[in-house]
């Protein structure tokens, strides 16, 4: 693993944090473990086809994790749908180089979370517009701390 690439995405992550105006969310891994990853897609049109045009994500878990879902956020820009559902945990974490077998569940997270975007975007397209931007979810954190209210096992420190 690149520690260079690895400590750069850490010290300054791109495209962190919530996305309120996202045309998909996606969710994946545990509250029970502490393990999530959670992606906001918004799309735009360019050249008559629909790419992503911006990504976010927030991240509970390890720092390659993040490092992870920091560099897919810039890597999926300018993707199709269908390009980027063609991409893998090994190409999302690339710039990395190869991960430690410990820590290859931090790029399948992340890509598993990209899909469940796109595939809830996909879901919803057909939902009438007004009600697909009316819908709202928990966030990250919620989701947490409701897992740690009824496993007693999440303990949430936000740092600042």
């Amino acid at each position: 693993m690149n520690e260079d690439t690895l400590q750069a995405a850490l010290s300054n992550p791109q495209n962190l944090g919530e996305m309120p105006d996202a045309d998909a969310v996606g969710t994946v891994g545990s509250p029970d473990c502490g393990d999530m990853v959670r992606m906001w897609l918004k799309y735009k049109e360019e050249d008559g086809r629909k790419v992503i045009d911006k990504a976010s994500f927030q991240s509970f878990g390890c720092q390659t994790a993040i490092a992870v879902a920091s560099l897919a956020t810039e890597l999926i820009r300018g993707k199709t749908k269908e390009e980027a559902l063609q991409m893998s945990a090994e190409e999302l974490s690339a710039p990395l180089g190869p991960l430690p077998p410990m820590k290859i569940h931090c790029g399948q997270m992340v890509e598993g979370a990209l899909k469940a975007a796109l595939e809830a975007e996909q879901a919803s397209s057909a939902t009438p517009p007004m009600a697909a931007s009316t819908q709202t979810g928990p966030t990250l954190v919620d989701s947490l701390t409701a897992a740690g209210k009824t496993a007693g096992k999440i303990k949430i420190v936000l740092q600042s």
